[in-house]
């Protein structure tokens, strides 16, 4: 079934939202005003799904796409909307979101704190692989599917990583492990360098190891295997580490294959000191900071506190950590190789901290919160990378004494519907 439908908004995930027969219908790829021809495919009680067939009008903020397979790639959703619509939206998005899910007093919510760059930010990028009859294809996934889009380059993504791509589709396309690459996972650092780690599904990588060290494979990065999980990793040739700086004056952190840092460089540095900034530490404060990975946090904090404790379950982070500590000549931050729930609930006594900072992955950090609600620490800092899961670890704290003091969307992702934010919550009382 088809149907004409003018698109009134946008909803979390990126598609547009019209209403047939008051029903409301979601359309990827569409803008708020167009007046689009689609093609329902799932219909359910209070919404239905379609697919665009066509714009038939062209609503007045809509532009066109730069990369030749926006609407193919599922990695970007946004591109046929100027940027700064895409601010507009990705604010009213998270506000929504943050006072239907949480029941938050909408004007708590801040202006969305904009990305400098809209185009190649990305300094870490995840390419699916599939070996097929017309060639070794490197791209991403199509919406909803395992099908793999090739790009030639990708326009949000740094231009150094876009360099390696040619490169590494030719390699990897002319080796005899082609069929056995499913993911080429690439990084590159503040300072330019530039780390590929390679995923190999075969039974044993140790031949793909050693045709890769022959002079004539080399690429100009360093380069490792993952055969498995992350413990699998293996290193062929290159620096271990990746180095970002982070606060005023700048921490030069390192992060190693399988560890974590924001794919944005220049807002993750907006983003640290934002929380310094609302951290407002006085150099007495003992500050907790939950999924700390390599020290982002911590360590910027550390130099403003009376100490800092990091807690992370990737041992390997915890080590970069602790160097990362030394490296800057930071003695009070200490850090622990565990998992963040149950870490509070562990301590003996009352719990020790006046500041917690706490940046789950996206799936949230529901087990710590109620943790956090017995703790009863006189300050949270939240950061997000999702406000669906945000606000529902907002409400065991909002019903237990908790207030949100302000919650500010950062710009991580132009051209997605992606947010980061950052959100301050004070125990009341």
């Amino acid at each position: 079934m088809t149907a004409k439908i003018r698109i009134d908004s946008l909803a979390f995930g990126g598609r547009g939202v019209g209403r047939l027969d008051g029903k409301a219908v979601f359309v990827p790829g569409t803008a708020p005003g167009d007046l689009v021809d689609c093609r329902l495919v799932r219909e359910k009680k209070r919404h239905a799904e379609a697919e665009l067939v066509e714009v038939l009008e062209p609503s007045p903020v809509r532009r066109q796409a730069t990369c030749p397979v926006a609407h193919e790639c599922g990695g970007c959703q946004w591109q046929h909307l100027p940027y700064e619509q895409q601010l507009v939206w990705k604010e009213r998005i998270f506000r929504d979101i943050l006072v239907r899910q949480a029941g938050v007093n909408g004007d708590k919510v801040l202006s969305i704190l904009p990305s400098a760059a809209e185009w190649g930010y990305r300094s870490r990028v995840q390419f699916k692989c599939r070996l097929t009859e017309k060639g070794f294809v490197m791209g991403f996934y199509r919406a909803g599917s395992h099908y793999v889009v090739d790009v030639a380059r990708c326009l949000i993504t740094d231009s150094r990583l876009n360099e390696l791509l040619p490169v590494l589709r030719t390699l990897l396309g002319d080796s005899p492990f082609a069929a056995l690459i499913p993911q080429v996972d690439m990084a590159v650092g503040d300072d330019g360098q530039c780390r590929v780690v390679l995923h190999f599904i075969g039974s044993e990588p140790g031949p793909f190891c050693d045709w890769l060290k022959q002079p004539s494979q080399r690429v100009e990065a360093s380069l490792f295997i993952q055969s498995g999980r992350k413990q699998t990793l293996r290193q062929v040739y290159g620096e271990t580490d990746l180095h970002i700086q982070v606060a005023e004056p700048p921490l030069t952190l390192g992060y190693g294959p399988g560890g974590f840092a924001q794919i944005n460089l220049a807002q993750n540095r907006r983003l640290v000191m934002a929380v310094l900034a609302a951290a407002e530490l006085t150099g007495r404060e003992n500050v907790l900071d939950l999924f700390c990975g390599m020290g982002n946090f911590s360590l910027p904090l550390a130099r403003r506190a009376a100490s800092v404790t990091g807690v992370e379950d990737f041992e390997p982070s915890i080590e970069k950590a602790r160097q990362n500590a030394r490296a800057n000549g930071i003695a009070n931050a200490h850090f622990l190789a565990r998992p963040a729930e149950g870490f509070l609930s562990s301590l003996p006594g009352e719990v020790p901290f006046d500041l917690v900072i706490l940046d789950p992955p996206r799936s949230g950090a529901y087990g710590v919160v109620k943790e956090l609600v017995e703790a009863a620490v006189p300050r949270i800092l939240y950061i997000s990378c999702d406000p669906s899961t945000l606000a529902r670890d907002l409400q065991p704290l909002l019903h237990r004494g908790y207030a949100v003091a302000w919650a500010r969307p950062i710009d991580l992702f132009p051209q997605t519907f992606h947010t980061e934010s950052l959100t301050l919550l004070v125990k009341e009382g």
